[in-house]
């Protein structure tokens, strides 16, 4: 209730970053195309991480953040959402139930990344544990424009309802054949510089994002009888401290938790609610340092019982200390 007050937009300034950011997308791609090789490498490297804002600008408005009712805004949006290949039926779906269900144990991995405690964990076959850690890798991640957006976000929503994501099908279909185009009227280097890279940067950012802001040191998950919305939001979303360059390109998302306990307040309008508020100081920090990244890599399962993320290695050691300890008594009684 205390940040309502911020939960409104200045229209003017809303359609300012839309545009802006657009016009300046649209120019990194064209010199990815036209310019000599050293400015196609810099425009192709701007695309990917204006394509980043662009997607934050895109996602408040499916939270109705910014631009709200506003036709022009819809058709942008839609397009964009194919564009990137997280097209609206699937991303509002899949991103509002995150929202509502975000760091509970026990719910569907809609719009999350999937997490188990440890015993859920041992007790897995290894066909199953493989398939877990092999969604938490970080080649997996990094590699989020295949296994997150194509993959995910538009094969497997099409496949699990084909009529209610029909825009999955699309957009995959259109990036497909895109990119085909482009490879055999502009050459490799046009289709690397044009799609490749951009997309790969772009999707790489997003997808670890989307996972370190939820699967950081100091988390909290909670079974749905002790999960609350506001806990959730402050406890278990991280915020991300960075360079000044680089919260622009990701549009503030990095006050993740302020996000979380307020979708509706516009990207640019979270460092303000950062600084009013003391209380939303006082949160748990990562970074995108390396020890922080490889930090948050580590962290695999929940354990119940120390009420925190571990790794492989302490669940590993945690087993052959439960196995010692039924073996002690045996021997004894031997």
């Amino acid at each position: 209730m205390a940040t309502k007050p911020y939960a409104c937009e200045e229209r003017a300034k809303s359609w300012l970053y839309l545009f802006t950011t657009l016009c300046l997308l649209g120019l990194a791609l064209a010199s990815t195309l036209l310019l000599p090789l050293p400015f196609r490498i810099a425009g192709s490297v701007l695309s990917g991480l204006l394509i980043v804002r662009m997607f934050v600008i895109y996602h408040d408005h499916q939270h109705h953040a910014i631009l709200h009712n506003s036709r022009i805004a819809n058709v942008i949006m839609t397009l964009f959402g194919i564009y990137v290949l997280a097209p609206t039926s699937i991303w509002k779906r899949s991103h509002d139930y995150h929202h509502k269900h975000n760091s509970k144990l026990f719910s569907a991995s809609i719009g999350s990344y999937p997490i188990v405690t440890r015993q859920r964990f041992e007790q897995l076959s290894r066909g199953e544990r493989r398939s877990y850690l092999f969604t938490r890798h970080p080649a997996t991640v990094a590699a989020g424009y295949l296994f997150m957006f194509l993959i995910g976000m538009c094969w497997q929503s099409f496949t699990s309802s084909p009529r209610k994501h029909a825009d999955s099908l699309l957009a995959m279909v259109l990036h497909i054949a895109g990119s085909i185009a482009v490879f055999y009227f502009l050459g490799w280097q046009s289709w690397l510089f044009f799609i490749l890279i951009p997309f790969t940067i772009a999707c790489g950012i997003g997808a670890y994002l989307f996972y370190a802001q939820h699967n950081f040191p100091g988390v909290v998950f909670n079974d749905n009888d002790n999960w609350c919305y506001d806990k959730a939001a402050l406890l278990s979303s991280s915020y991300m401290q960075m360079h000044p360059l680089m919260a622009w390109f990701t549009g503030n998302i990095g006050y993740h938790h302020i996000h979380h306990l307020n979708a509706r307040i516009p990207f640019y309008r979270l460092p303000q609610v950062m600084e009013a508020f003391p209380e939303l100081q006082q949160v748990t920090v990562t970074t995108l340092r390396f020890r922080d990244i490889r930090a948050c890599f580590r962290l695999k399962v929940w354990d119940p019982e120390r009420g925190r993320m571990i790794g492989l290695r302490e669940v590993c050691a945690i087993r052959t200390e439960a196995q010692q300890a039924f073996r002690a008594p045996a021997a004894i009684h031997g």
